[in-house]
Parts: C-alpha cells; structure tokens; sequence
C-alpha cells in the first residue's frame, strides 16, 4: 500500500519496532498514543533510498501556538500492515458532525456532495480536516483548507468534477488533488489553470507520483482517461 494518502493500520510488532528506531522521547509517545487510541498512520510519497517492501507512511500532529504541524516520518514494512484502506470520504466526514467547524461548512460541504454524489463523483478528504475527524483532535484552524480527492472515471466525469470544485470554491476553502490512472495526483487548481482555462495540451502540470515529483502533459493525462463512464452513450 503506497499510494499517497491512504490509511494504514500497523501491527503491534510493526509498532513496537518503530517506537524502538526514535531516539527522541516525545516521539515515542507520540507513536505510542496513536497506538493506544488505534489511530491510523498516512501513507506519503516513498523516499528516494526505501526498499521494495518498505512503505513511508507519516503521522501529522494538530498544530502547536505558532501554527507549525509537526510531523514524524515512518517506514513501515509490507508485513506490519493490520490494515490499510483509502481515504475517508467526504459523506463520512459530514455524517460525523464534527465539532468546531466553521459555521458555513457543513451546508455547503453536504452541497457539495450532493451535486458530486449526482455526478457520480465520489470525493475523498485528506489533510487537517480528515486527520480531524480520524482522531477528533483540534487541526483546523483559521486558515486552513479543505483538502479532496477525486478519481475520474472519464474525461466528463473529469470536467465535472473540475467545474463542480472551482464552483464551491467560492464557498469553500477548496484545495486538493485530482487522481489519474497510475496514481498520478495533479493539484485540482493547477490542472483548471493549464489545462480548462489555458487550453493547451501540451500545458505542463505538477504530476505527484507515489515514487517521484515529475512534470507531465495535460494532454497525455487526458489521454490516460476513456472519454465518457463506462455504459454512457455519447451525446
């Protein structure tokens, strides 16, 4: 389990074996804590030297006076996986009614879904918000982003989620991340800039691999995608 952002679950083994690799004492608690509270650890973009069967995963902690989140590096091994599973979704984060939440959001996020839901766009939460309602501690602040992920089934199904996000965004504080086949994550915002608004396929965006950070043109993402969902007659 390597793509970016999904949840991992490490064995008791696979937990005692990180907590005994930190020097530093708080950390160890830290890491001891999220065990105890059967909280999940997140996985990131594998490091440039991590073995076939290691998975760099992280734990990002609710920010401290200053803002700054801090944050510990792990790497687990395929084995000290109890469970794995992708990102909470979107209607999970409402149905959980969490506490805290600026007043505008939970309308406009169940809005959201809503008119995604009816597109057939299933939008997951990463970030402060989803780590928020994994562990019921305080991360948004002032500031902060809602940070979705979608997955295309199509170049439509693509258009629409794009259209529907730079929508809400006047709502919302919308960022996030639009998955393409290969799990090549590209910046929703980033890909409506180059690709919707500029219009040239070989416009050049930010592709996020789980392995590497590459340069990628808009047109063979494009061309990554069938034109329409599948079972859908063109018009």
């Amino acid at each position: 389990m390597r793509q970016r952002h999904h949840l991992i679950w490490p064995s008791d083994p696979g937990w005692q074996r990180l907590q005994e690799q930190v020097a530093d004492a708080r950390r160890r608690a830290t890491m001891a804590h999220w065990q105890s509270n059967n909280w999940p650890v997140v996985a990131r973009r594998a490091d440039a030297d991590a073995a076939t069967d290691e998975i760099c995963a992280g734990i990002a902690l609710p920010p401290d006076a200053q803002g700054n989140k801090p944050r510990i590096a792990l790497r687990l091994r395929a084995g000290e996986v109890a469970v794995a599973r992708a990102p909470i979704l979107l209607q999970d984060v409402l149905a959980a009614r969490l506490p805290g939440l600026p007043p505008a959001w939970p309308r406009a996020m169940a809005e959201l879904h809503a008119q995604a839901s009816r597109a057939g766009i299933a939008l997951s939460v990463f970030g402060s918000l989803a780590w928020q309602a994994l562990t019921g501690q305080a991360y948004l602040r002032a500031g902060s982003d809602i940070d979705l992920l979608f997955q295309p089934a199509s170049r439509r199904q693509l258009e629409q989620g794009v259209r529907l996000l730079a929508y809400h965004a006047m709502f919302l504080p919308l960022d996030g991340e639009i998955v393409f086949p290969g799990e090549a994550a590209v910046s929703w915002k980033e890909w409506r800039q180059v690709a919707v608004l500029g219009g040239d396929p070989d416009g050049r965006v930010l592709q996020k691999a789980p392995d590497a950070v590459r340069l990628e043109r808009v047109g063979a993402l494009m061309q990554s995608l069938p034109a329409q969902d599948e079972g859908r007659c063109a018009a």
